[in-house]
């Protein structure tokens, strides 16, 4: 076991991936094992998908079954780690807060943390809603251009869910124009009356947006101290992007 963990890792680093892969006998020195020893252990990892081997070269580099695995791990991280800044976000703003995804053109909200208010937003975890009228959707959408942004949604009909619901592409590019700018996104009436929400991205290691934070209330308590709240929810996605492996939330 030890030696196959020592070869996924061999195969995992900086000078493997530049180079699409190792041989067996640069792996081998890399590790200071024989030859015939890598060789078998290879042959085992690849039986289950672990590592792949370069049919021309005759190099090996990290097989599908290692980022599927990497994947499912992330997605757990991500609710594990998410979760206490959740809390803390409640604690601080004394509003709910979630964690979404991206699924398509809508965002699905895979946790949520209540506050003590009597007056709150609803939550939404296992429900999905539409990318185009949300803060998550503008923050899980950041990265985009005005083409991409195009592409996504060109077979989308912009439905007018409340009274600032974007009623175009070219609306939409420019509230994440402005999120990029004021370093939050920010869904003012858009998704129905009544409701404020600011949200922030999370990347992964390798600085991709792979979910978003928001905290969401009545408008009325929370339109004085959207500073506040936009650089708190901000924070929050830093923390959490670096806890799932990446630079900053930026």
């Amino acid at each position: 076991m030890r030696r196959g963990v020592e070869v996924l890792l061999a195969l995992g680093s900086e000078q493997a991936i530049a180079q699409g892969g190792l041989g067996v006998t640069r792996i081998a020195e890399q590790l200071g094992r024989e030859k015939s020893q890598i060789s078998r252990t290879l042959k085992i990892l690849a039986e289950h998908g672990l590592v792949d081997r370069d049919p021309d070269t005759l190099a090996y580099r990290l097989g599908w079954r290692i980022f599927a695995l990497a994947n499912l791990a992330g997605e757990r991280r991500l609710l594990d780690e998410g979760r206490p800044l959740l809390q803390r976000l409640v604690a601080r703003l004394s509003e709910r807060a979630h964690v979404s995804v991206l699924q398509g053109t809508d965002t699905l909200t895979i946790a949520s943390e209540s506050s003590a208010q009597s007056l709150q937003a609803v939550g939404w975890v296992g429900r999905m809603v539409p990318a185009y009228c949300t803060s998550v959707g503008q923050a899980l959408l950041l990265d985009h251009s005005r083409a991409e942004l195009g592409m996504v949604f060109e077979d989308v009909r912009f439905e007018r869910l409340g009274p600032n619901t974007a009623r175009n592409v070219a609306q939409l590019a420019a509230r994440i124009e402005a999120a990029r700018e004021r370093g939050y996104a920010l869904a003012d009436e858009e998704m129905e009356p009544g409701l404020l929400a600011v949200a922030a991205p999370v990347r992964d290691a390798h600085g991709r947006i792979v979910a978003a934070l928001n905290v969401s209330g009545p408008r009325f308590r929370l339109i004085d101290r959207l500073d506040v709240m936009g650089r708190e929810v901000a924070a929050a996605g830093v923390e959490l992007s670096k806890a799932l492996g990446g630079i900053d939330g930026a």
